[in-house]
């Protein structure tokens, strides 16, 4: 199984890899997962933003699901969260763009991680306008909403995790993990979040606790964010 979260070079996962289908209620074949390191701002598997430092009970963000360019087998997520970052839980949801071979590939899906994810089985497409926010009321009870606003649907998920610590939320373009570490990352081109908000605030430069987080492996940048402003960012790709 592939999963997402923030990683150095070791995941825990479980099984292997297996094909890219999106079946609704079916446990997904891309996994997501806890932050294991943030060092100075780099991360193996991550970009984008995350704030901690504070007790953080919402997250939302908006984002156009970008076009992959397939020349290979290759992965990317985008998503908004809870926890993951130095914290043992994630509460997300958000889409993926892969590509399994040459064909491209897209769907969303949520997660309570450590539990499995759940891949849904509504339309997703290359240009969507997406929405997502995970919400808490604090005592281990979620609210996960992701809304395909240019296909009409949208999928609420309530779930419950007792021990979610609420260290941190983040707003995150990913590269999935396998048991043999951190896959290929897709060629996204650049994707564009706007709205993100963390409990209620719009982000901004001067929100306390916010980090920007370059995804890089060893001293090869993968992909990286833009400035942030009035809850508006972009993380362009820059290798596999």
């Amino acid at each position: 199984m592939r999963r997402r979260y923030l990683c150095v070079a070791v995941v825990g996962v479980l099984a292997t890899a297996v094909a890219l289908s999106a079946t609704g209620g079916a446990a997904s074949s891309v996994r997501h997962g806890p932050n294991h390191r943030i060092t100075n701002s780099t991360s193996t598997n991550w970009s984008g933003y995350a704030v901690t430092g504070g007790r953080y009970t919402q997250v939302s963000s908006s984002w156009t699901v970008p076009s992959v360019s397939c020349a290979g087998t290759a992965y990317s997520s985008f998503w908004v969260g809870l926890d993951g970052d130095t914290s043992g839980t994630v509460e997300q949801t958000g889409t993926d763009s892969d590509c399994s071979g040459s064909t491209p590939q897209y769907y969303a899906w949520y997660e309570m991680y450590p539990k499995f994810p759940v891949n849904f089985s509504n339309p997703v497409q290359a240009g969507d306008k997406m929405s997502a926010s995970v919400t808490t009321n604090g005592s281990g009870t979620f609210t996960l909403t992701i809304s395909d606003t240019t296909r009409g649907w949208t999928n609420t998920t309530n779930a419950r995790l007792k021990r979610a610590s609420l260290a941190s939320a983040e707003i995150i373009a990913e590269a999935p993990s396998s048991s043999g570490g951190v896959l290929p990352l897709a060629n996204f081109g650049t994707v564009s979040f706007s709205g993100a908000t963390a409990n209620g605030a719009l982000l901004t430069s001067s929100t306390p606790g916010i980090d920007p987080i370059t995804m890089q492996s060893g001293s090869t940048v993968k992909a990286q964010p833009g400035s942030i402003g009035s809850g508006a960012f972009s993380v362009t790709w820059k290798h596999s």
